[in-house]
């Protein structure tokens, strides 16, 4: 998809280039599930609720993409039409289309995705990634918590585990049963590495 080259690309040959951010890991997202979405909303938008009961605009990735997806927001709620113009114009306003790639880009995003039908799968996708890099955030706190107990005792590292979890579970709760397997991401940190979180472009 030439969608995903102005993001997949640069970041592939930097790390290649570099060798100690060829060591860091980046978290899990699909790029390519994220532009489908945006770009099926454009194609489709009676398919809105479809999206918006399975993602925020935090569960994107990219900034550009939780712009883009922030501003499809707030025109469906004043009843305005989500499409390449009104998009577009609706940025402009904000300050933001020059920071999302500009018109081209949503010119992009629209053409490449031939059409809405798969966009709840997509938005599962795009929803399934964002829970995994909250629980990888939530194991580098308990991690960093166990380095640094600052006196709390192993009981009081197990409840603030539970807690940051169930907050995660929680905030979930009216949506799909999401990852299953947190108990696969918590052991991963017992190793301590670095997550770099690539600026968005």
């Amino acid at each position: 998809m030439a969608g995903n080259k102005p993001f997949n690309k640069p970041q592939t040959e930097t790390r290649e280039r570099d060798p100690q951010l060829a060591g860091l890991k980046v978290p899990p997202h699909s790029i390519e599930a994220e532009q489908s979405v945006l770009g099926g909303l454009m194609l489709d938008n009676e398919r809105w609720d479809d999206v918006a009961e399975r993602v925020v605009a935090d569960d994107f990735y990219t900034r550009p993409h939780r712009h883009i997806f922030t501003e499809m927001a707030r025109l469906q709620e004043s009843g305005s039409p989500i499409d390449l113009i009104t998009l577009a114009e609706s940025l402009e306003r904000q300050g933001q289309l020059d920071s999302v790639g500009g018109f081209a880009y949503l010119a992009e995003l629209s053409k490449n995705t031939p059409s809405a039908a798969n966009i709840s799968a997509y938005a599962d996708i795009v929803r399934e990634r964002a829970v995994v890099r909250e629980m990888i955030s939530v194991a580098n706190e308990i991690a960093e918590a166990g380095f640094d107990p600052q006196g709390r005792t192993s009981e009081d590292l197990l409840d603030l585990a539970e807690s940051r979890v169930f907050k995660i579970a929680e905030s979930r709760a009216n949506k799909d049963e999401g990852p299953k397997n947190i108990a696969d991401v918590l052991r991963c940190h017992r190793r301590p590495y670095r997550t770099a979180v690539p600026a968005a472009p």
